[in-house]
């Protein structure tokens, strides 16, 4: 394609607002909101979701339609602040609730607010600064052969802003219905989270089948689809309706590391999560780390060719425009502050990597920032293999920090500081990729888009820190309700890599049901996490997924009208997310404060078994016909 021919929404010479007070300090609180909501879902579920069009809707209906001011480039601006939280989110927990569950088993402290702060807010910054010398080749000169899905997709949302008030008040609508449910099912306890049968098993068998309630993993499920939602059950229902009952039937009178009693006394107690807890969860993890490698040796060579063409894009130079659309940092100040960053991570005593782990995080954020900003142009922010970056780095660095005498404690959490520092940059870097695309379209400025994503790297580390002492304090990583699946799977790296005591044939039992799970052409990673997952949890996700099928499937007049139904339910769910995400910091923070029990309801109402799965069928089955009612909305008000 000739790109001397594009012209964007608004042209080069058009000056409109953009970076203004209202778009920075909306931009600002939705990096937080939807920061804190998707640490909460990622935590829980394994998985984020992207900001970039939620936030968008938002603020075209507060803008736009509240108050009555007209630029698509403000609308813009506060999305590419405010996706940032979600990104640097994502790339905190999947490693750092690791250091939690170390200081939880006496072997380091819990990490300091500040040093959670300071280690994402330096990977977030690089994730940035080393993504902008790539997006004149990247985003300008393979315009129209790089397809940049949810980059075009955020586009064309704003494009169509003629009908932001109306999308704006279904996101309202799923972040205020989900706040509602979510309260009556965790806050009051007014009817159980979950529909099960009976823990101990029915009759011999050992298995359990049941589904959560929640608005947020319903939601999950729509966003993701029925294929990923497929694989995620497929996987609860080889853990819980398989591979538990079997433990239990064969080895009901073993006693099995790292469990402590009988299985057969461990299931009387405590029924099936006893035996998830001991024993499931560490075959998951098995899953989950072949999973990853499995992705990232299928991914190495678009890797390769993806930083050979970045290097390549870089050796000609950005070089200085005056053209208001082609206006970048200059590389001068990209380049200092790149070295500034990295003689701050060397120096800063509260950050535990010293000038060996500071030339690992250059190399490897170099690296994964590059393949990164690339990859999310070709398949999408979703299929971006971070977990198997994030992999490949702790294994390497853990091994270098292990030969060079750095063990224990103190290798430790050197080894999660880097991978978590990497972790954000290729997060980071793959989300300024996409925003920049979307600014590119409308015809947004560069540069001040690369401060917007600064401003929200900057907002989501001074909050994500809090956010997890909350969930910390509150459940604890790593239990039924935040099972924090990647960040037990990186502890359990650096914790076999270092010679820490692992049930190692549980693991490896994992890993050669992942390698089988290959073979047989699925994917590997969602399919792990279900293993991993309670399956409760993946089969509300499942059930979210069946909703998303049938509108996929049902006939309509026309394409346009199939796309407008599909849309109206994701930005549904994508409120319906943030609503459960905020409320769940709320009822963490009542848990802490202690006021969780004067809320709970359940012991004055007492339900039985049969009357809790009937109230929670009740609510569930609401819950989702409202979430239909809202897809089918848009449509009755158009005709």
């Amino acid at each position: 394609m000739d790109n001397t021919q594009f012209k964007p929404y608004i042209p080069a010479e058009k000056i409109v607002p953009e970076m203004t007070a209202l778009s920075i300090i909306m931009g600002m609180i939705l990096s937080v909101v939807f920061g804190a909501a998707n640490a909460y879902l990622g935590l829980r579920v394994g998985m984020t979701v992207s900001a970039s069009i939620p936030a968008a809707v938002i603020s075209m209906g507060v803008v736009r339609v509240l108050l009555k001011r007209d630029s698509i480039l403000e609308n813009n601006f506060v999305q590419t602040v405010g996706s940032a939280g979600e990104s640097l989110a994502a790339g905190a927990i999947f490693t750092l609730p690791a250091m939690f569950l170390w200081a939880k088993d006496g072997i380091m402290e819990k990490p300091g607010l500040v040093e959670i702060m300071i280690i994402c807010l330096f990977g977030g910054l690089l994730g940035v600064f080393f993504m902008v010398p790539l997006r004149n080749a990247l985003i300008v000169k393979e315009h129209g052969i790089l397809p940049y899905p949810e980059g075009q997709a955020c586009a064309e949302v704003l494009l169509a802003g003629e009908e932001g008030g109306a999308s704006a008040s279904t996101v309202f609508a799923g972040l205020g219905i989900s706040a509602v449910f979510k309260f009556v099912i965790d806050g009051l306890q007014l009817v159980p989270s979950e529909i099960n049968t009976p823990d101990k098993g029915m009759g011999s068998y050992a298995g359990q089948i049941g589904t959560q309630i929640y608005p947020a993993v319903f939601s999950v499920g729509y966003i993701c689809g029925p294929r990923i939602s497929s694989y995620m059950f497929a996987g609860g229902i080889v853990s819980w309706m398989m591979l538990i009952p079997l433990i239990v039937l064969f080895g009901s009178s073993a006693v099995m590391y790292p469990g402590t009693a009988p299985i057969g006394e461990m299931f009387a107690s405590g029924g099936v999560g006893a035996i998830w807890g001991s024993y499931i969860r560490y075959i998951g993890a098995g899953a989950l780390a072949a999973g990853g490698i499995i992705s990232l040796v299928k991914s190495l060579p678009m890797i390769l060719r993806t930083f050979r063409d970045s290097v390549k894009s870089l050796a000609g130079g950005q070089g200085e425009s005056n053209i208001r659309t082609d206006r970048n940092l200059s590389m001068k100040t990209v380049v200092i502050s790149i070295a500034v960053l990295i003689v701050l991570i060397a120096a800063v005593p509260v950050i535990p990597v010293g000038i060996g782990g500071a030339i690992l995080i250059t190399i490897f954020g170099f690296f994964f920032a590059a393949v990164s900003s690339r990859m999310v142009a070709i398949v999408g922010s979703s299929n971006n293999p971070v977990s198997g970056m994030a992999i490949a780095t702790l294994l390497i660095s853990t091994v270098i920090l292990k030969a060079t005498g750095v063990t224990g404690a103190e290798g430790m959490k050197t080894a999660i500081a880097i991978g978590t520092i990497i972790c954000v940059i290729a997060a980071i870097a793959g989300d300024t990729s996409q925003d920049l695309k979307t600014g590119y379209l409308v015809g947004a400025t560069p540069i001040k888009q690369q401060y917007g994503e600064c401003i929200g790297v900057v907002v989501a580390a001074i909050a994500i820190g809090g956010v997890l002492y909350l969930l910390d304090a509150a459940w604890g990583f790593g239990t039924e309700e935040i099972g924090a699946p990647q960040a037990m799977l990186m502890k359990m790296i650096i914790e076999g890599v270092m010679g820490g005591k692992l049930p190692w044939g549980l693991v490896f039992a994992g890993v050669i049901l992942a390698v089988v799970i290959e073979i047989l052409g699925i994917p590997v990673l969602p399919f792990a996490i279900g293993v991993y997952l309670p399956v409760q949890l993946n089969a509300c996700i499942m059930i979210g997924g069946l909703v998303r099928l049938y509108y996929d499937k049902k006939k309509y007049q026309n394409e346009n009208e199939r796309t407008a139904h599909v849309n109206r339910g994701v930005l549904y769910c994508s409120g319906m997310i943030a609503g459960e995400g905020l409320v769940g910091i709320l009822l963490a923070v009542f848990a802490v404060a202690g006021l969780s029990e004067g809320l709970n309801l359940s012991g004055r109402l007492n339900l039985g078994y049969g009357a809790g799965v009937v109230a929670s069928a009740v609510v569930f089955v609401l819950m989702i016909a409202l979430t239909i009612h809202f897809i089918e909305r848009g449509s009755k008000t158009k005709a």
